[in-house]
């Protein structure tokens, strides 16, 4: 499978790299009237995606972030004892506010 890998990347990168080279002519781009940019056609292609890349890692840092922060919260609420139930009860099978032989066929 590691090779796999190994050859579906080189004839990825083989691939990109040519159309690279057929697609280097200039292009112009335009910012309402304001500005202009002159680049190699696979150079604004390579930046357009390096910008959606890092946005995707942004997103995914943010969010990863705030879960982060929430399970924080959540174990520190649970050190503390306040009313959430412990980790304890999925281990032994005991559902959290019952004593062990209580409930149906223990009366």
């Amino acid at each position: 499978m590691h090779v796999v890998r190994w050859v579906v990347g080189i004839a990825l990168f083989v691939a990109l790299l040519f159309l690279a080279l057929q697609n280097s002519e200039q292009v112009t781009l335009k910012f309402y009237h304001w500005w202009s940019w002159q680049a190699p056609l696979v150079f604004v292609v390579f930046v357009a995606f390096a910008i959606g890349a890092a946005a995707g890692l942004l997103a995914g840092a943010v969010r990863s972030a705030r879960l982060s922060r929430q399970l924080s919260r959540l174990r520190r609420e649970q050190r503390r004892g306040d009313g959430a139930p412990s980790a304890d009860w999925t281990r032994t099978g005991a559902v959290p506010g019952t004593t062990p032989g209580s409930g149906p066929g223990f009366e």
